[in-house]
């Protein structure tokens, strides 16, 4: 759901794509994937680079350019990317009969980009309506999208500060969720049953769960810019402290609730319970 950097869908196969350079990049190989259901799309984007090569001289590399882009381990590698433009023609050199969907697609995501940087609101409008669309209540939408917005204000902190994105950012990260939580992120979507790398631990959070961790990022965005902390050491050590106030705060809650808030429940689980109920109910009616 990050707006810099996202999954788009078409015909039912993601297509990794990065806002760089004020333009949208996509990964070649989820691209070759779309179009060709290559089972080896890199070995097929390598082959369509010699064909090329060989029948008209063009390097196709050279209309590519080297972003990180996350895969499926959850690690950042260097990928080969191609703006909208370079899309296209690529796009010609592969015979497929997905071809002009495929442009209508790509200008069509474009186009959506530019209209929400002239308007933000149509952005998270655009995501209010996914999460809608997942079955989630409007109360834990407008939560959520909080949540964003906290997030988005402490990570453009972070990186003003010298940490380093994707790899300091996780660790920062882990420190405001163990000292929140008692468990870092890892050990968190582990104890709700989230086995897939790109599954985010937010969307399987309850209300109580995400209002904490907006608690610690906020307060650790507080600590950073009073104390105009720098670089990794000193922001980890606000990032702790940030943790530490919401799992206070977490603790004082559970002690009078006489349980914990740490919830094993996903959004999977219960949309999967609610599923039952309804078929059981329709069961019944007929």
């Amino acid at each position: 759901m990050d707006s810099a950097n996202a999954l788009a869908v078409f015909e039912g196969k993601k297509i990794r794509k990065l806002w760089h350079s004020e333009e949208w990049w996509f990964s070649v190989v989820d691209i070759v994937e779309a179009l060709t259901e290559s089972v080896d799309a890199k070995d097929y984007w390598y082959r369509l680079k010699v064909r090329e090569k060989e029948s008209s001289g063009i390097e196709l590399s050279t209309i590519c350019r080297q972003l990180k882009l996350q895969s499926s381990d959850s690690k950042f590698y260097e990928t080969d990317c191609i703006n909208t433009e370079g899309a296209f023609r690529i796009i010609q050199s592969i015979p497929s009969p997905k071809a002009e969907p495929f442009k209508l697609w790509l200008a069509r995501v474009g186009y959506e980009r530019v209209q929400e940087i002239e308007n933000p609101e149509l952005a998270q409008a655009r995501m209010k309506e996914i999460y809608r669309q997942k079955g989630y209540s409007d109360e834990w939408i407008e939560k959520r999208v909080r949540g964003i917005a906290v997030r988005n204000e402490l990570t453009g902190e972070w990186k003003k500060r010298g940490a380093e994105e994707h790899t300091e950012f996780a660790i920062l990260t882990n420190e405001i969720t163990k000292a929140t939580f008692g468990k870092n992120v890892k050990e968190y979507k582990e104890f709700k049953g989230l086995e897939k790398p790109n599954q985010n631990l937010r969307d399987h959070m309850d209300d109580l769960e995400l209002i904490l961790t907006m608690l610690g990022e906020a307060t650790t965005t507080r600590f950073t810019k009073d104390r105009d902390s720098q670089e990794f050491p000193v922001l980890k050590k606000d990032a702790k402290e940030g943790g530490e106030v919401a799992g206070s705060t977490r603790k004082d809650i559970e002690q009078k609730l006489g349980k914990s808030i740490v919830s094993s429940d996903n959004y999977l689980k219960e949309n999967e319970k609610n599923k039952r109920l309804s078929n059981k109910i329709k069961k019944e009616l007929k």
